[in-house]
């Protein structure tokens, strides 16, 4: 199989958010649902969290990255796809693999919106108590 035309794919999630990441060598050209990476990501700080893993690991303007995500936020989508990033830059070289897991871009955050309960008015806010 010929390296320059292979893909490299990677599923990052985030809260509600699911990205799918295919990355392949190239100019440094970035699509995100068919949109450009500046198109889509407007906040500086939604676009420094993508990037960052291009950054440790030193493939900017190496690879070519196509984003489908989907759900959640922006914030929540940006961190779904800073983690297909990273497990795709996993499957494309082994050798990034400690700079990526020493910046913490392999572990998934599992935080989520905690529900809310029965017979409270949230998931922990509880009604007013009056002894008497």
């Amino acid at each position: 199989m010929n390296e320059d035309l292979a893909e490299f794919l990677g599923t990052g999630r985030r809260k509600t958010s699911v990205a799918r990441v295919r990355i392949s060598n190239g100019v440094g050209e970035i699509v995100v649902n068919g949109k450009p990476f500046e198109e889509y990501c407007r906040q500086e700080v939604t676009q420094k969290t993508v990037l960052s893993p291009l950054k440790v690991s030193s493939m900017e303007g190496k690879v070519n990255v196509r984003v489908n995500v989907f759900g959640g936020g922006v914030l929540g989508q940006a961190g779904a796809i800073r983690l297909g990033i990273a497990r795709a830059l996993c499957e494309m070289d082994m050798g990034l693999r400690a700079a990526l897991k020493k910046a913490g871009y392999l572990t998934r955050d599992g935080r989520k919106k905690e529900r809310k309960k029965p017979g409270q008015p949230g998931a922990r806010k509880r009604f007013q108590f009056s002894k008497r």
